[in-house]
C-alpha cells in the first residue's frame, strides 16, 4: 500500500498530540505538512481547520488530520468545505468505519480527550484503511455529494 500524502493541523489545545503525530507519521515514511498551530498559545481553531480542509478539498493532500480540545470545533470547519469529509473519532472502531463505511477523508481527534498512543492507533487505522465501495455505501455518499450541491453554490 502507498504510503497517503498527509495535511495536519491543530489549535493550542491539540498541538501536543498534533506534534507527537507529526514525529510518528514522518518515522512510519509518511509525507506530512504541518499547517500549524505552532505552540500551545491560545489561537482560533478555525484558521488551521480550514487550511487543512481546504488542501484535502484541493487534492493537494489525500487525507488530513485535525486536532482540537473536544474535536467538535475542527468538526464543524472542515465539514464547511465542499468535498469534505471529517469524522470525529474517539477509538479505533470509529476510524474503521469512517474510512470503511463514510470514505472520511480527515481524522478529527479530541486532544483533551484522547491520549498521544490512542491518536496515533486511530491514526494508522484511518490511514491505512480502504474504503469498501460497497454498493449502499457509495449511494449514501452520493446523497450527500447532492446535499453538498444544493447548499455549497
Amino acid at each position: 500500500m502507498h504510503k497517503v500524502k498527509i495535511a495536519i493541523g491543530s489549535d493550542h489545545a491539540g498541538w501536543k498530540i498534533k506534534e507527537y503525530l507529526s514525529r510518528c507519521l514522518n518515522g512510519k515514511g509518511y509525507e506530512v505538512k504541518d499547517f500549524g498551530c505552532e505552540n500551545d498559545n491560545p489561537c482560533d481553531y478555525p484558521d488551521f481547520g480550514l487550511l487543512v480542509a481546504e488542501a484535502v478539498m484541493r487534492g493537494e493532500y489525500e487525507r488530513g488530520i485535525l486536532v482540537c480540545g473536544a474535536g467538535v470545533g475542527m468538526s464543524l470547519v472542515a465539514n464547511k468545505v465542499p468535498g469534505v469529509r471529517a469524522a470525529l473519532c474517539l477509538n479505533s472502531f470509529m476510524a474503521k468505519v469512517s474510512r470503511q463505511h463514510n470514505d472520511a477523508n480527515i481524522l478529527i481527534l479530541p486532544g483533551r480527550i484522547v491520549s498521544e498512543k490512542d491518536g496515533e492507533d486511530m491514526a494508522a487505522i484511518f490511514l491505512e484503511t480502504e474504503f469498501s465501495g460497497n454498493e449502499r455505501h457509495v449511494r449514501r455518499l452520493a446523497k450527500i455529494k447532492e446535499i453538498e450541491q444544493k447548499y455549497f453554490k
